[in-house]
């Protein structure tokens, strides 16, 4: 079994950090907002400590904002998460962990489509609307895709998102390949 990665400490102490000053309050007033010690939010905001699902959401109720806001790195391009590095954050209830790959933005349609290819043609795409963007989870297979000017291999379990509004391609690099595409539409 692949080693696990670490929570995404410095993504989560600086999310913390802009989150609580956005509100503009103290670190003493989240943390009793929260229920959490003030000694675990400040080792947290200084990118050290071991968050658990439930601190965390606890954090982002206090703060007014999803748990999404509190681990999802800023990015702006084309980002892909490789199977079993992306941001987890397990629970301390169960044997559960849970890898964001992307958060919804408000105001913001989706759609979900299974994707079936086989090796031989490139499907290729032209730009959607504006500011739309596609997300790619491939389940079997090896992928080829992204922005035409620089595509991107995937393999199972691996995550990738890219501007939709730009010509982009689909290529299967190996038989059955099949995968889980969501595009996200202003």
């Amino acid at each position: 079994m692949p080693s696990e990665p670490a929570a995404p400490l410095a993504t989560i102490a600086a999310a913390l950090r802009r989150e609580r000053e956005r509100v503009g309050i103290s670190l003493t007033e989240l943390a009793r907002r929260a229920g959490v010690a003030k000694s675990t939010l400040s080792q947290l905001e200084s990118g050290t400590g071991n968050p658990s699902v439930e601190t965390l959401w606890a954090l982002g109720v206090a703060l007014g904002v999803p748990f999404s806001r509190l681990v999802e790195p800023v990015d702006d391009g084309v980002r892909v998460i490789r199977a079993g590095h992306g941001p987890q954050v397990r629970s301390e209830q169960a044997d559960f962990s849970g890898t964001l790959l992307s958060a919804g933005a408000a105001h913001l349609r989706r759609d979900v489509y299974l994707i079936r290819l086989e090796p031989g043609a490139v499907r290729a795409g032209h730009g959607h609307t504006p500011r739309s963007i596609e997300h790619v989870v491939v389940a079997a297979g090896r992928l080829r895709v992204g922005p035409e000017a620089a595509p991107v291999e995937l393999d199972p379990g691996d995550y990738a998102t890219f501007p939709g509004d730009a010509p982009h391609r689909y290529e299967a690099l190996a038989p059955g390949t099949f995968a889980v595409l969501i595009m996200e539409h202003p």
